[in-house]
């Protein structure tokens, strides 16, 4: 059949070149989004546009190890990456995003030991990043009616705010995962003051902000600012870290169009921690870790950036956390990480970002540069042209309005 082979770019290990692009073999076994919905096998979704993720270049790095055999979808040897995108659906006429993340579990954001879990150019599963792929059906998204109109094409534009659903989505399950720990975790500094068990929950969940730090501002730092210029009441103090000057087009965007402040790193550890407290009015109740750098964990702990009761939250991948047991023991402090998210958070990621001015983060490569070495070019993006937030390619044009 036609469909069964696709063009596109694809993971495999070797320690020379990781990274091609060509023609490959897709299968299409059946799955199921979580352990409550319906098992199927996927439908055919052609690709507008992908954007690209850290996660890609962690793949391409892990290809170059020989570390990528646990992620290859089942009888394969490579894996299509791609998480990022808008897809268009032809046999319903209508664009879509896919939902990444799925499992055996009745939660895919807390799948438990003997769970299986995937996600799409990411484990186990194929992803975007082809001329046309396979995906579950219930996991292709719609794009509500009064974001685009049906039978219109997406207007590029659009297609540029929506490639972030994924991280947003990620930063919507963040907070929200920060409200529920903080609940359990702090709920009984108030009713030792007296106050209800429902007061003291609601309490906790609000005051956890009150002093919030963001230590790095890439893509997650930009977006939880967004998420938390929704959802924080007046009264938080929220500041962004980041060695980038006040000129930079990430700090001006923050500054533009969040009620975040921003903090430039020092020159030392020690000065950047000071200059966080001093501008937080003391230490942080949260401290929310994004920059992938080992300091984070050293302003924050061994510096005292992170106050008593307060939630350090590792949504970094690769460095270590590491603290003292002593104080950290004594000042109550919680660590967790969140990296992921659910149905309910990539929908409403869909509803929200056409409202944000995130396009304006996305710079544009030619296909031809992405079809002629995938692996340079994802190093391009991440390691050469430091000024980029998000990287993105045009599969398809005719999908696409490309003056809007």
């Amino acid at each position: 059949m036609k469909n069964d082979y696709t063009e596109g770019v694809y993971f495999e290990n070797s320690e020379r070149k990781s990274a091609g692009f060509g023609k490959v073999k897709l299968v299409n076994p059946p799955r199921r989004p979580t352990a409550l919905g319906k098992v199927r096998k996927g439908k055919i979704a052609r690709t507008a546009l992908t954007g690209f993720c850290g996660t890609d270049l962690e793949l391409l790095r892990m290809g170059r190890r020989n570390q990528l055999d646990e992620k290859f979808p089942a009888g394969t040897r490579r894996l299509i990456p791609g998480h990022e995108g808008v897809v268009y659906v032809p046999d319903e006429n209508r664009y879509g995003i896919v939902l990444i993340r799925g499992s055996t579990g009745f939660d895919p954001t807390r799948y438990e030991p003997g769970e299986f879990m995937f996600e799409y150019g990411c484990h186990k599963a194929d992803g975007l990043m082809a001329r046309h792929n396979y995906f579950h059906p219930d996991m292709l998204l719609k794009i509500p009616s009064e974001i685009l109109r049906p039978g219109r094409k997406i207007p590029l534009s659009l297609a540029k705010k929506l490639i972030f659903c994924d991280p947003y989505a990620c930063s919507l399950f963040t907070v929200e995962r920060m409200e529920d720990v903080a609940e359990g975790h702090n709920f009984r500094l108030y009713t030792e003051r007296g106050k209800s068990a429902d007061q003291a929950r609601s309490l906790a969940r609000r005051h956890i902000f009150d002093r919030t730090c963001i230590f790095g501002l890439g893509t997650i730092g930009l977006l939880v600012s967004l998420v938390f210029k929704r959802r924080l009441a007046k009264g938080h103090r929220v500041v962004a870290v980041a060695r980038s000057p006040r000129t930079s087009p990430k700090v001006k965007f923050l500054l533009k169009n969040t009620p975040v402040e921003y903090v430039q790193a020092g020159a030392t550890p020690q000065e950047t921690a000071k200059r966080i407290v001093r501008a937080l009015g003391g230490p942080s109740t949260v401290f929310v870790a994004t920059s992938g750098n080992a300091i984070e964990s050293q302003i924050a702990f061994d510096l005292g950036v992170l106050g008593h009761n307060a939630i350090y939250n590792s949504f970094s991948l690769g460095p270590k956390v590491q603290f003292d047991t002593m104080p950290f023991g004594f000042k109550n402090q919680l660590v967790y990480g969140a990296i992921n998210f659910r149905r309910q958070h990539m929908e409403q990621a869909i509803r929200e970002l056409p409202t944000t001015p995130v396009d304006e983060l996305v710079r544009m490569y030619p296909f031809e540069e992405l079809s002629r070495d995938p692996g340079a070019l994802i190093e391009r993006v991440f390691l050469k042209d430091k000024d980029v937030m998000k990287g993105a390619v045009v599969w398809d044009e005719s999908l696409l309005d490309m003056g809007a």
